[in-house]
């Protein structure tokens, strides 16, 4: 499966961090009707900001296993460890989670949580780009709640009343199959060598791909650009590209399998999942965070308004904002948004936390209207930049 889920990249809020981070999405085949439907779990879930609102987390584990389901959606197996999770959680409660569209935009979830209004068949949860987290909750979509360990993520990592939050991170990366390549690169300056002559991919089309987006920005960074100005990534690509290095095919799992992307720019914890899953088929996966194009981003939860499962909405995620949860994300090599808390309490995985790709100093982020002005950018300038 494509682990590209096509979203473009939003805002992404100053963090508290620690040295690890320095510091999606919707739509398959229609779900059927809720068996314990939106009528169980209607009232009192509906409106619940917190879990003690229903008595508790185990009222609110009772008034999710009555539901009976939770529709999820842009959630890939492959992608932070969501198969693992999704499994994790439907084994705990028991509750049926109907994924839908693993490789949806946010755009499409955002669009099927409005069109969908009312049918057992809408997400019940979201996973978005913060760009997309902020304009549905501008817009009034989502429901306010607040899990348990709310007060634990860090400031600027959530909205006050809690209708947004960030779940995990990364770093943009360069991957690279030791076996095709003799020298793996270590920088973008790098990535222009003559050896590396067609081999040079990103992860989609930066117009529509987050990961290929940020890949652009952090080429930005690397060649003297800022977050005010994307332009140095479009003529970095251009260099690229008349060096004959850019390779115009979307890296996925099968093109880096068969060869066809022997070097791809995209998220470390997507990078850094490769190495083991690959390992076994004769790819000698590399992972490296460009020193000099330090860019990350996370993404973020949140609720339907209108989720025809409230109760299992809402257990869902108590159940990721828990350390049970975040070291599930940790294990796919994501940076998990309570990992700087959970580093101090003791809760995380030290073992998990070793795994993750190294990096030094702390990462940078954009402003909401930086990155709409990038995407006006990309948007005119990357057809050119890449064409010919």
């Amino acid at each position: 499966m494509q682990s590209s889920r096509i979203r473009i990249v939003g805002l992404a809020a100053a963090l508290t961090v620690t040295t690890y981070f320095g510091a999606i999405a919707c739509g398959a085949a229609p779900t059927t009707a809720s068996q314990g439907g939106s009528s169980a779990g209607a009232g009192a879930a509906a409106t619940a900001t917190s879990a003690a609102d229903l008595g508790g987390l185990d009222k609110l584990a009772e008034a999710a296993k009555k539901e009976g389901q939770l529709n999820v959606i842009a959630l890939p197996p492959n992608w932070a460890n969501y198969g693992e999770i999704i499994k994790a959680f439907s084994d705990k409660y028991g509750i049926k989670v109907n994924s839908e569209n693993p490789d949806g935009s946010s755009a499409d979830e955002i669009n099927a949580v409005k069109t969908r209004k009312g049918q057992d068949r809408a997400p019940d949860v979201l996973d978005l780009g913060q760009a997309f987290a902020l304009s549905g909750a501008q817009e009034g979509l989502f429901a306010p709640y607040k899990v348990q360990t709310f007060d634990k993520i860090p400031e600027g990592q959530k909205e006050a009343t809690g209708t947004w939050y960030n779940d995990y991170g990364g770093y943009v990366s360069i991957g690279c199959d030791a076996k095709r390549v003799k020298s793996c690169p270590q920088t973008f300056a790098d990535l222009l060598k003559p050896e590396y002559k067609g081999k040079v991919a990103l992860n989609g089309n930066p117009t529509k791909a987050g990961a290929a987006f940020a890949g652009v920005f952090a080429a930005a960074l690397a060649s003297g650009g800022s977050f005010d100005d994307i332009q140095p990534g479009l003529d970095y690509f251009k260099k690229l590209k008349a060096a004959g290095n850019f390779n115009p095919v979307e890296a996925t799992p099968a093109t880096i399998q068969n060869g066809e992307t022997p070097i791809t720019i995209d998220w470390d914890y997507l990078n850094a999942g490769y190495t083991g899953e690959f390992a076994a088929k004769g790819v000698d996966w590399k992972v490296v965070v460009p020193s000099d194009g330090k860019y990350a981003q996370y993404y973020a939860q949140a609720i339907n308004k209108d989720a025809p499962h409230p109760a299992a909405a809402r257990l869902w995620e108590e159940f990721l904002y828990s350390p049970e949860g975040q070291n599930l994300y940790l294990k796919g090599y994501a940076r998990a948004v309570l990992l700087p808390a959970m580093q101090t309490d003791g809760s995380a995985d030290a073992t998990l936390v070793d795994k993750l790709p190294k990096v030094e100093g702390t990462p940078q982020f954009p402003t909401d209207a930086q990155v709409n002005k990038a995407k006006e950018v990309l948007a005119t300038g990357w057809g050119a930049a890449v064409s010919g």
